[in-house]
């Protein structure tokens, strides 16, 4: 099965609606996993593997397994420059070669280049910073997170939703929670290898986590448990079927930044993270050295760039009456999970 923005949904059955939709999250924690997968979904264990490998095959379902959070593991930063239109394939591809940058996007704005740098500490982040910023000669935007309002891309895709959860009306969980950039997780040794193992997803199996523990030459009882462990700690935020929103017709998303009053941070970032078409809301810092005035970020997803724009104007309108700006990204320069090598290294010190 081949599938495109325009033609997925026709390739898919209900079974198969149910499974994109129902376990973007939530996969259950246990030696077999399917067996519950696929009485809720009233199919043998063997079809619900086989339905998502088809899925993946098909583009709908980018990576089975954990959606890690590099700010709880490691140390995480947005980061943008300003790449001239002459050198911009050139600036994009030495910013991609670093394996530390796991997301690089272009950018409707002066600021067109944005990517996500993620390192096992914070000296070593801002090392490679510093050194993107000698070898394309363009000086870097650092904005790493400060806040977490509201950040989950877990939305219904089976739809004809024009933007990200339009058909959704209950307002989320949006309670500020600060981010340290120097503090890291204490892992075990155990935890390290096994968020290496997983980094860029599970084994498609009827035992995904018994095949992790095989690599890892643990017992299965002790991987999951760390699992347990590290999803609760904040280190793995989900585990399920990660879809690729491109594939599904999300196709135009808006970086909102909004010039907050310091004062009234907390409470508009929570008001507007609740918001149910709000898909990621966080506090980063100004930068006015360098004419960066925004300190709250908030993205919307959606098929229809105008229902975009109607949501942006409503929050502007409604609840973030403040100067803002919009960047919609143009081209998707590099996707990948981020890398977490560094962090084996340390904890096995």
């Amino acid at each position: 099965m081949t599938t495109s923005a325009g033609t997925w949904r026709d390739a898919i059955d209900d079974v198969d609606a149910a499974l994109i939709d129902g376990y973007q999250s939530g996969f259950p924690i246990e030696e077999r996993p399917f067996r519950r997968v696929a009485a809720d979904l009233g199919i043998e264990a063997d079809d619900a593997v086989d339905r998502v490998r088809t899925l993946m095959d098909a583009g709908v379902v980018r990576r089975f397994g954990a959606v890690l959070n590099p700010p709880v593991i490691g140390s995480s930063t947005l980061a943008a420059v300003k790449a001239p239109e002459d050198r911009f394939d050139e600036v994009a591809a030495t910013i991609n070669d670093y394996r530390q940058v796991n997301h690089n996007y272009a950018r409707d704005h002066e600021w067109n280049m944005w990517f996500v740098v993620t390192a096992g500490s914070q000296a070593t982040r801002d090392a490679i910073l510093d050194e993107i910023e000698k070898e394309t000669g363009c000086s870097v935007l650092t904005l790493p997170m400060l806040t977490d309002y509201y950040i989950d891309l877990e939305f219904p895709v089976v739809n004809t939703d024009r933007f990200a959860r339009e058909s959704l009306t209950a307002q989320t969980d949006a309670s500020a929670t600060r981010i340290s950039e120097s503090a890291t997780s204490s892992l075990s040794v155990l935890e390290s290898d096994l968020l290496l193992e997983i980094q860029d997803g599970f084994p498609l199996s009827a035992t995904p986590y018994r095949d992790v523990a095989d690599e890892l030459d643990a017992d299965v009882e002790a991987v999951l448990a760390a699992i347990d462990r590290l999803h609760a700690n904040g280190c793995i935020k989900r585990i399920g079927c990660i879809i690729n929103h491109v594939v599904t017709g999300f196709d135009s998303n808006c970086m909102v930044v909004w010039d907050v009053p310091d004062e009234k941070l907390d409470e508009w970032g929570e008001r507007a993270g609740g918001l149910p078409y709000v898909t990621l809301c966080y506090h980063r810092p100004r930068r006015p050295e360098q004419d960066w005035p925004y300190n709250l970020f908030t993205m919307i997803h959606g098929r229809d760039s105008d229902a975009v724009d109607e949501k942006i104007d409503e929050l502007a309108t409604d609840y973030l009456p403040v100067d803002h700006d919009r960047l919609y990204s143009t081209e998707t320069l590099k996707q990948t999970g981020a890398r977490y090598d560094e962090i084996v290294s340390s904890a096995d010190e």
